[in-house]
């Protein structure tokens, strides 16, 4: 398993769970300095940085790119591939392929997360997982073209209403035949909506493809309630070699945050 740690550079995202909201240059270096293996990356959109900038950053620190989010698409542009306009569902379908492309020339994923939306008023929950569906088949299909997976999540009640929990969404990816698509394992949307963390990583098994280790408040892990160790054993057991990312608060700071993060993994690992 490798470490990785946010990188923010969307204002819109200013109060949101990611570690180094600073100039991306110095995310590097602070990333680097504090010990994390990658960086996972939240842009405003595929053509802030160019690939060449990214990998010049990359290899200037020694530092790999996890993943890219796709959250700005939401937050920034107000887009979603259940939204009941059409407009806007190609619209959130062209920013999601765009940033599958800009990370697939990373060698890196892209994650769906609130741009997947919810239903309501005039999209039935049949009909938003319907749209969410078809998204995925296409993000899937994408993805593969750059040898890279596409990451979707589940989220917690408050942020959607479509899939909440891990093996829900293992569930929809066989029912609905999806290619290429792995779930994120979110702990901390996990400790609102599992009844037993490991046992639902378990369950999820070969769909698990990434994981961002958060305790149950959104800090640092070590700084609430949640024993990682469990967690840990239950990904070992389903052969999981991906990323443990820091999508956390930015609390007491973010260096100090970065750094119980770094020490609570080396402490299960």
């Amino acid at each position: 398993m490798r470490t990785a740690v946010t990188l923010c550079q969307v204002p819109e995202a200013a109060a949101g769970p990611f570690v180094f909201h600073q100039p991306l240059a110095e995310g590097f270096a602070l990333a680097k300095q504090t010990g994390f293996d990658d960086v996972e990356l939240f842009l405003p959109g595929p053509d802030a940085f160019s690939v060449d900038q990214i990998k010049s950053l990359a290899q200037t620190h020694g530092l790999g790119i996890a993943a890219v989010g796709t959250g700005a698409g939401m937050v920034k542009h107000g887009l979603s591939l259940t939204d009941p306009s059409l407009e806007k569902r190609v619209a959130a379908l062209d920013f999601l392929e765009q940033m599958i492309a800009f990370g697939g020339q990373l060698g890196a994923p892209a994650i769906l997360g609130s741009m997947q939306g919810k239903h309501g008023g005039e999209a039935s929950k049949d009909q938003a997982l319907e749209w969410l569906a078809d998204a995925l088949h296409i993000a899937g299909k994408a993805a593969a073209k750059y040898n890279v997976p596409f990451i979707y999540e589940p989220l917690n009640r408050y942020e959607t209403n479509l899939i909440n929990r891990l093996t829900d969404g293992a569930d929809f990816i066989e029912a609905n035949s999806l290619e290429n698509i792995v779930l994120l394992a979110d702990l901390f949307h996990m400790n609102i909506e599992e009844a037993d963390l490991a046992a639902s990583i378990r369950a999820a098994g070969k769909h698990v493809g990434h994981v961002h280790y958060a305790d149950s408040n959104r800090r640092a892990m070590g700084l609430g309630h949640t024993d990682p160790k469990p967690i840990v054993a239950a990904l070992r057991e389903i052969n999981y070699t991906g990323h443990l990312s820091a999508e956390i608060l930015p609390l007491p700071d973010p260096k100090s945050a970065a750094t119980q993060t770094i020490q609570s993994i080396r402490s299960v690992l």
